[in-house]
């Protein structure tokens, strides 16, 4: 499907302000281009070196361990406040009473306004520091505040410093704007939502159906910044914050490439944790972006569960059965839902 742009567009993105693994992907771009293809991994390799992988081939993990694959789901979390370690003091209480082999960070991971370069001291006191008894790697979808000016997502260029602090911190795993990886019966995919908003993503529409469709994960589970549905002041994705057409790339690259493809896509962008009762296709719609502050809440979708309480998600994938639970600031289980494939 494809929704064509409007005028005026950038008059109205104010309102939408607020608010390692083997891996293959794309950078962001360092000026105002679009990104470059993908192409082949770059680094110092070891002797011997392995053979290179096929484009578009993500890797694996190694096998799943005995217990399942364990992982938190959080986003909206750079806010460097009092709430933002709450949250983190919980995730760490959980990993280590049950153990985490990753968290994923939905995006707007340093607010206000993304990071000057990789050195910049926000990357210490609102990722590191905050998150530092948390034994466990981190990986990091872009949002629109991570592409800077305050919110709007428009400095194209600030991604890359973030993508850069992927060689300078031992948790940080953020390898390209975009990309995929394996681990054990899971395959994940991290989209960059905010070119996606602003029409940029002719390689990411590209690339992804070929990732998807080569998949041979038993779950195949896709991460972004930007909701397709939510109950939050953002709202649906063609209409965020009640604006007709703002977010219909967001929707018809969805439309076209995740929905009915995958089994879970995981949003935050809105400060709510919400697991909708609605799908797009088949496909599972999560928002976790409870991880410093919570935002009001409307009933604009069904939900199975949702709240403004600061919250985030832990789930564990055991063969064909997903078990996800929203677990709030003070540690408590708030829901418990579990998906099982036939």
């Amino acid at each position: 499907m494809s929704l064509s742009r409007t005028g005026g567009l950038a008059s109205l993105l104010v309102l939408l302000a607020c608010g390692s693994t083997s891996v293959v992907g794309v950078d962001p771009p360092t000026d105002g281009s679009a990104p470059p293809p993908s192409g082949t991994p770059t680094g110092t390799p070891t002797t011997p070196p392995p053979p290179p992988p096929p484009p578009g081939d993500a890797g694996t993990d190694g096998p799943r361990p005995a217990q399942g694959l364990r992982f938190v789901a959080v986003g909206d979390t750079g806010k460097g406040t009092p709430g933002q370690q709450s949250v983190a003091d919980a995730i760490a209480a959980k990993c280590q009473a049950s153990g985490c082999d990753f968290v994923q960070l939905l995006g707007d991971n340093i607010y206000e306004s993304g990071v000057t370069s990789a050195d910049d001291p926000l990357l210490q006191s609102r990722f590191e520091i905050p998150y530092a008894k948390v034994n466990a790697p981190f990986f990091v979808v872009l949002g629109n505040h991570d592409y800077g000016a305050n919110g709007l997502g428009t400095e194209f260029g600030k991604g890359k410093n973030e993508v850069d602090y992927t060689a300078k911190s031992t948790k940080w795993k953020l390898p390209a704007a975009y990309y995929h990886h394996v681990k054990g019966d899971a395959e994940f995919f991290a989209l960059d939502t905010n070119l996606i908003l602003f029409n940029r993503a002719d390689n990411q529409k590209s690339d992804f159906p070929g990732w998807i469709s080569a998949s041979k994960s038993i779950w195949k589970i896709a991460f972004g910044h930007h909701p397709y549905l939510s109950n939050g002041p953002h709202g649906n994705a063609g209409n965020y914050d009640g604006i007709p057409l703002i977010g219909a790339t967001v929707k018809s690259f969805f439309d076209d490439t995740i929905c009915g493809k995958t089994d879970v896509y995981i949003s935050g962008h809105d400060h709510s944790t919400q697991w909708l009762e609605p799908t797009c296709a088949g496909t599972e719609l999560i928002v976790a972006g409870a991880g410093a502050e919570g935002t009001s809440l409307t009933s604009r979708n069904k939900s199975r569960f949702q709240t403004a309480n600061r919250s985030f998600f832990y789930i564990v994938l055991e063969g064909k059965k997903l078990t996800a639970e929203v677990i709030d600031e003070a540690g408590a289980v708030r829901f418990t839902r579990t998906l099982t494939k036939p």
